[in-house]
């Protein structure tokens, strides 16, 4: 008999960000959270960027994973020396004290470039215009310019490692492909999934590579295992036209929910700072196998 865990009772949101990440639900966390089911086994999140969804759930055995490797770095400093983690930031930040923010910003985004890794890349996420991270196809070149913001401090960004090690204590973070995610995911547990949008995070990486139809057929997969999954996708008008020429699976999907995001990191990125109308809010589907 197979024996389901209570996992979902008290979720609150962090006080703050860790990460900034475009398409970050953090906003929207305990709405899409109050739709998943009342009990599952293991959490699997193989799409974790900022981790809102993770960190808001709590949950008492989780899995989160991504492909880009200066990300898992971050995510595996949080669980193993959350100090480092700290330090990392500190080491980047005191250099602004002495320097232009401009100046060290670049410099910084030179040595990523040249050496991805995690320790440049939290400065990067915390500094950079718009908090969008983004990538040249031609050649994987972080591209994104200083933001006009001041970085949080040093101070303010330990206060954000400690509590989001604390809410992340049950998580095992991996650094590999959601189709290895997938595989894993036995009867009763839960996906919840937030991959790049096919049609507005086209600069971010890893979505030139990512095909929805192959996501889908991993879903397929996994609900006639019995395993539960959640999808979050763009509902916009334009992605809506897209998915128009998809073929989904027939019957995949059991409730469509509507979402509001407001406005979206990416969209004040394009838009350089100018006033982004009403009609411009993000609206995010959240796609469910199952009836709760």
């Amino acid at each position: 008999m197979l024996v389901l865990k209570k996992n979902k009772e008290n979720c609150t949101l962090p006080k703050a960000q860790l990460l900034k990440w475009v398409g970050n639900k953090q906003k929207i966390a305990t709405q899409i959270i109050k739709y998943f089911p009342r009990k599952f086994n293991t959490f699997y999140e193989p799409f974790l960027g900022s981790g809102a969804i993770m960190a808001t759930l709590c949950p008492k055995k989780g899995i989160g994973s991504d492909i880009y490797p200066p990300l898992m770095a971050i995510w595996d400093m949080l669980k193993q020396d959350p100090q480092c983690l700290i330090d990392w930031y500190e080491e980047r930040i005191d250099r602004i004290n002495d320097q232009d923010k401009v100046t060290v910003y670049n410099d910084i985004r030179d040595s990523f470039n040249k050496n991805n890794n995690g320790a440049d890349f939290i400065f990067l996420l915390r500094a950079c215009y718009g908090g969008v991270i983004r990538f040249r196809k031609a050649d994987g070149f972080m591209s994104t310019p200083c933001g006009v913001h001041t970085p949080i401090s040093a101070e303010t960004f330990r206060k954000r490692v400690y509590e989001w090690s604390e809410r992340m204590a049950n998580v095992e973070f991996r650094q590999c492909d959601y189709k290895t995610i997938f595989d894993q995911a036995h009867e009763g547990d839960l996906i919840y999934c937030d991959p790049p949008y096919p049609i507005s995070q086209n600069i971010l990486y890893g979505a030139h590579d990512f095909k929805l139809t192959e996501l889908f057929d991993c879903i397929d997969q996994a609900k006639n295992r019995g395993v539960f999954v959640a999808l979050s996708i763009d509902g916009s008008k334009k992605a809506n036209r897209y998915l128009e020429n998809l073929e989904f699976p027939d019957d995949l999907f059991q409730r469509d929910i509507s979402l509001s995001l407001g406005n979206s990191m990416l969209k004040r990125f394009q838009m350089e700072g100018l006033k982004i109308r009403s009609e411009k809010a993000i609206k995010d589907r959240l796609l469910l196998t199952y009836r709760l």
